[in-house]
């Protein structure tokens, strides 16, 4: 299988690593009598080399990084009219971990520069036009609490460190060393969890960015740190081909939600929901040669 370079924010390191060829797939979620089913994975990125970190702008937007001749840029999916385009071309580097800026027409991207320089820019959405966003910060992945209000995974040196940023003040606080590079919003809550590495077994942890306050809510997947929270409460990770999913307010240990062919789909790695969880994005190896690549 073709390999590709990844570079430092895809794996939280600062150096370059291989990486294999990766797809992004969206599935409809669909309420049943046992709680949740999945529809049939459909490739939205259909594109060879690196695509990877989707997010949604909206239920009808899908952003990703994508590998564009030789370059990462960030790509946006029209879901009604299975359409894909661009947001960015930047031939002096490449855009990781897109996401929507709360109350704004901004998307916020971490750029990865050819002389090494990583920091977070904010894009117009309709233009592209960038901005530097934290002058200071070599940040790998972060989530947004609110429009003022930033969580990042930091990188200091072979570790990422979780820091709440308040842009208004342009004060940084390290709450935790050592955490894994998925961080989201807790549905219906004023938290955000993450993943900490701090001891052997990993852990999904709640943080409350204004007091500090942090819970451990559950132990993840065994060697497994990429997730995503379903809007009641429900969360979901990936395991080889098997998606699993914990209740943390019920479940006592994780249950298989779908298990899919080996054929189509292996190593699940990102994993995000639309805001009313009727759509879900995963990322995994590209397994399917047979697929039209564009």
């Amino acid at each position: 299988m073709k390999k590709t370079l990844a570079l430092s924010i895809v794996l939280g390191f600062s150096h370059l690593q291989a990486q294999t060829d990766t797809d992004v797939y969206l599935l409809d979620i669909y309420a049943s009598a046992n709680g949740i089913e999945l529809g049939s994975p459909k490739n939205i990125s259909n594109n060879i080399g690196y695509d990877n970190q989707p997010s949604f702008y909206n239920d009808n937007i899908v952003l990703f990084s994508s590998n564009r001749i030789g370059q990462t840029d960030i790509a946006k999916y029209n879901v009604r009219d299975s359409a894909r385009s661009w947001l960015t071309d930047t031939p002096e580097g490449g855009e990781y971990s897109p996401l929507k800026i709360p109350g704004k027409n901004e998307v916020s991207a971490i750029r990865l520069d050819k002389d090494g320089l990583q920091r977070l820019y904010r894009y117009d959405f309709e233009t592209g036009k960038s901005t530097l966003l934290l002058e200071d910060l070599k940040v790998g992945y972060h989530v947004w609490f609110n429009k003022d209000i930033l969580v990042s995974a930091v990188l200091i040196e072979d570790r990422m460190d979780l820091v709440v940023s308040n842009l208004k003040d342009r004060t940084h606080y390290t709450f935790q060393r050592n955490v894994g590079r998925s961080l989201h919003r807790i549905p219906n809550t004023e938290l955000v969890s993450y993943i900490s590495k701090e001891n052997e077994d990993w852990e999904i942890r709640s943080l409350n960015p204004i007091s500090g306050a942090s819970q451990t809510l559950c132990k993840t997947i065994p060697q497994r740190e990429d997730m995503c929270w379903l809007s009641n409460g429900t969360i979901l990770m990936g395991n080889g081909n098997i998606l699993s999913q914990f209740d943390p307010k019920n479940d006592k240990q994780w249950k298989s939600l779908k298990t899919f062919g080996k054929k189509n789909i292996n190593n699940i790695t990102r994993l995000r929901a639309n805001a009313i969880s009727t759509k879900l994005l995963m990322v995994a190896d590209e397994t399917a040669p047979s697929l039209k690549k564009q």
